[in-house]
C-alpha cells in the first residue's frame, strides 16, 4: 500500500493545479474571516458576528469540499490503465485492497492538507467566541471528512468503469452533487406525509451534508422555505456516509484485477446489411434506428457540427431523443407531484422548481459538451487534421459551439410541458413565463460561451471540464448561499448585487419564487449576462484563432 500511496500523494502534489488550489484555499478562508472581523477594537458580546463569521465558512468548507476533491479520485485508474501503468500494479505483490488503499488514501491525504490550510480561519471564528469548539467546529471538520471519504469512494468506482478521464470526472461530479442536493427532492416532495415512501425521502435526506451544516451553524430552519430544517442528524449522517463509502470500496476492490483489460464487446452489424425482413422491423420499432448508415453531410450544413454529432458520446440522434424523452418525464413528474400540494406550495414555487430544473440541466450537461470542444481535439490528436483542411476558424469554432446549442435547446424545450401545466393552473403567468424563459435561454447562452472559452486555453479535457465545474458551480451556487443566509450576515444590497450575477435569480424573480420576489434584477441580470457571454466569446474566437496558426 506505502509506495501507491506515496506515488499518488506525491502525484498530486507534483501538480501545479494542485497547488493553486492550496494556496486558494488559505487565502480564500483567511478573507472570509477577516472581512467578518470586528472593526475599531469594538467586540460583539452577543456572539451574532461571530456565528454569522462560522455561517460562512462552514458554508465554502463544505463547498470546497464538493467542487476539488472528486476530480482526483476519477482520473485515478482510468487514466493508468489507459497509459499501461495499471496492468504493472496488478503482476505487482500488492494486492487489490493494497492498490485501493494507495489510491484512496492518497487522495485523502490531499483532502486532509486542504482541510489544514483551513484551521487558521477555523481558530480565528473560535476566538470571536460564540462558537463551541467541539459541538460545532469539531463536528463540522467530521462531517465535511465523511464527505470527503464517500466523494472520494464515488471517483474510484467511477474510474474503474470509465473509459476516459473526463467521462469519469463528468459522471464523479455529477454523482457527488446528487448526493449531496438531489437527495434532498424526495424529502420536499413528501413532506408531511406519512407512509414507506416518507420514511424512504428521509432516509435519504440523510445522506445529504447540507441539513447537518446547517444544523450545525443554527441556521436549518430558516433556510430554503424548511427543507433543510434543523435535527440532530450528525451521527446518523456520519454512519450512513461511512457505510455507503464501505460498500462503494468492496464493489471496486472486486474489479481491480485483469478483467479490467478483458471487456470486449460485439461491433454488431449495421442495419443496411441486414436482410429486408430485419430492416422492415427496426424501421416500424425505431423512430430514429441508431445502427442505421449515415447519409452524407448536405452542403448547407456546417461538416464540424454535423462531426461532433457524430463522434460524440450519446450525440447521436437516437440518443439525443432518449434524453429529450427523459427531461419531459421528469419535468411532468415534479409538475404533478409538486401539483399535489398547490394548496400549500402555490403556482410559484412549482414555476420555480421548473426554472431551478432547467438551469441544473444547463450547468450539469453544459459543460461536459462544451468544455472539451477544443481540449478533446488537442487531447487526441484531431486538431491538427482540423488545422489542414480548407475550413476557416469561424466555421470550426461556431460549428463546434452550434453541436452544444442544439443538444441543449432540445434538452429545454423537452421541460416546457411542465409549463404548460402551470400556466393551465394559473393562466395569469404566462408574461411571467416568458420573461423566464428568456433568463434562462441567457443562462444557456452565458454557460455555453464560458465553457467554451475556459476549456480552449486547456490541452486536456479532463483538467478542462473540472476547471469549467468549479468556475460554473461558484457562479452559480455562490449567489444561492448568499441568498440563503439574507439577513444574517448578508444585507439586502449584498443580496441583490449577488443575484444580479447570474440569471438565474433573475428567473426565479420572475417567476414569483418565495423569497426572490422582493429583488428587482431585470434587466441588470440580464445585461450581466450578456456582457459575459460578449466576451467568452471574443475570448473563445480568439483562442481558436490561435490555436490554429501555423505552428
Amino acid at each position: 500500500m506505502i509506495p501507491v500511496l506515496s506515488r499518488e500523494f506525491l502525484g498530486i502534489l507534483r501538480s501545479p493545479r494542485a497547488l493553486a488550489a492550496l494556496l486558494a484555499a488559505a487565502v480564500a478562508f483567511s478573507l472570509l474571516v477577516l472581512a467578518r472581523w470586528p472593526a475599531g477594537g469594538i467586540v460583539d458580546l452577543s456572539g451574532a458576528g461571530s456565528r454569522g463569521a462560522f455561517l460562512v465558512f462552514a458554508a465554502a468548507l463544505l463547498g470546497g469540499v464538493l467542487l476539488l476533491v472528486p476530480a482526483f479520485p476519477a482520473s485515478s485508474i482510468v487514466r493508468e490503465r489507459n497509459q499501461g501503468t495499471l496492468l504493472l500494479l496488478f503482476n505487482s505483490p500488492i494486492s487489490a485492497v493494497g492498490i485501493y488503499a494507495g489510491k484512496f488514501l492518497g487522495v485523502l491525504a490531499f483532502a486532509g492538507l486542504v482541510l489544514c490550510t483551513t484551521l487558521p480561519a477555523a481558530a480565528a471564528v473560535y476566538a470571536m467566541g460564540g462558537v463551541d469548539p467541539w459541538q460545532q467546529i469539531g463536528l463540522l471538520y467530521a462531517v465535511i471528512v465523511v464527505m470527503a471519504t464517500l466523494s472520494i469512494a464515488i471517483g474510484l468506482l467511477v474510474s474503474t468503469r470509465a473509459t476516459s478521464p473526463d467521462a469519469a470526472v463528468r459522471v464523479t461530479y455529477g454523482l457527488v452533487f446528487a448526493v449531496a442536493f438531489l437527495t434532498l427532492a424526495p424529502h420536499a416532495l413528501t413532506r408531511g406525509t406519512t407512509g414507506l415512501s416518507a420514511t424512504i425521502a428521509e432516509w435519504l435526506r440523510r445522506l445529504s451534508p447540507l441539513p447537518v451544516v446547517m444544523h450545525l451553524v443554527g441556521q436549518g430552519g430558516a433556510v430554503g422555505g424548511g427543507l433543510l430544517e434543523k435535527d440532530a442528524g450528525v451521527w446518523q449522517f456520519i454512519v450512513g456516509g461511512l457505510g455507503l463509502a464501505a460498500v462503494l470500496a468492496v464493489a471496486t476492490i472486486l474489479q481491480l484485477d485483469h478483467r479490467l483489460f478483458d471487456r470486449s464487446r460485439d461491433a454488431g452489424t449495421i442495419t443496411d446489411d441486414q436482410s429486408l425482413w430485419v430492416r422492415i422491423v427496426r424501421r416500424l420499432v425505431f423512430l430514429v434506428d441508431p445502427q442505421r448508415r449515415k447519409a452524407g453531410i448536405p452542403v448547407f450544413l456546417n461538416p464540424i457540427m454535423v462531426k461532433e454529432f457524430r463522434t460524440r458520446r450519446f450525440g447521436r440522434f437516437h440518443w439525443l431523443l432518449r434524453l429529450a424523452a427523459g427531461c419531459a418525464v421528469v419535468s411532468l413528474l415534479m409538475t404533478l407531484a409538486a401539483t399535489n400540494g398547490t394548496m400549500d406550495w402555490g403556482v410559484e414555487t412549482i414555476g420555480g422548481l421548473l426554472v431551478i430544473l432547467q438551469i441544473g440541466l444547463v450547468v450539469l450537461l453544459t459543460p461536459s459538451l462544451a468544455a472539451g470542444l477544443i481540449a478533446s481535439e488537442r487531447e487526441r490528436g484531431g486538431w491538427p487534421l482540423l488545422q489542414s483542411t480548407t475550413l476557416s476558424g469561424w466555421r470550426i469554432a461556431s460549428g463546434k459551439l452550434a453541436s452544444v446549442a442544439w443538444t441543449m435547446l432540445l434538452v429545454l424545450a423537452a421541460t416546457l410541458p411542465g409549463y404548460l401545466v402551470m400556466t393551465t393552473i394559473k393562466p395569469t403567468m404566462w408574461n411571467q413565463v416568458m420573461l423566464a424563459l428568456v433568463s434562462v435561454l441567457l443562462a444557456v447562452a452565458m454557460t455555453l460561451a464560458l465553457s467554451a472559452a475556459i476549456g480552449a486555453f486547456h490541452s486536456r479535457t479532463a483538467a478542462a471540464t473540472v476547471t469549467v465545474y468549479v468556475v460554473l458551480m461558484i457562479l452559480y451556487l455562490g449567489p444561492l448561499i448568499i441568498w440563503a443566509f439574507r439577513g444574517d450576515p448578508f444585507g439586502e444590497q449584498v443580496v441583490r448585487g449577488a443575484l444580479s450575477i447570474t440569471p438565474l435569480g433573475a428567473a426565479l424573480s420572475v417567476i414569483g419564487m418565495p423569497g426572490f420576489t422582493q429583488y428587482e434584477l431585470i434587466p441588470i441580470a440580464w445585461r450581466i449576462a450578456g456582457t459575459i457571454c460578449v466576451a467568452s466569446l471574443i475570448v473563445y474566437a480568439l483562442q481558436v484563432w490561435r490555436l490554429l496558426r501555423p505552428e
